[in-house]
């Protein structure tokens, strides 16, 4: 098994466990590779969560760009709710895990067709 496969199924194991969601792993790999080198980075692999900067990085660069959401309070309402679905207090929220999430929130799956 190589590290990304690894990866992926870490990021399974939380979708199950810490957000009560049972991934689909098509979906769960193409978000991953969709991550690309940042998966392998500690820092960028995770979601600061607490800081206001890189919530909206992850509005503008993945729920507006990569999804093709117009801007919108509806777009950190969402980010909001799936940092509460994962859990405010867990420290290690990865980006794949959270990406996931808001793909399935908005019902854009077919960005990954």
């Amino acid at each position: 098994m190589g590290k990304r496969d690894e990866l992926i199924q870490k990021y399974a194991n939380d979708l199950s466990q810490k957000c009560g969601v049972e991934p689909d792993m098509d979906l769960l790999t193409k978000v991953t590779i969709g991550c690309g080198p940042a998966i392998y980075d500690a820092d960028a692999e995770t979601v600061a969560s607490s800081q206001p900067g890189e919530l909206e990085t992850v509005k503008t660069n993945f729920l507006m760009k990569k999804l093709g959401l117009p801007d919108g309070p509806d777009l950190m309402e969402a980010i909001d709710k799936v940092i509460e679905t994962y859990g405010r207090s867990e420290r290690n929220k990865y980006r794949a895990v959270v990406y996931y999430l808001l793909t399935k929130h908005f019902g854009k799956e077919s960005v990954y067709g």
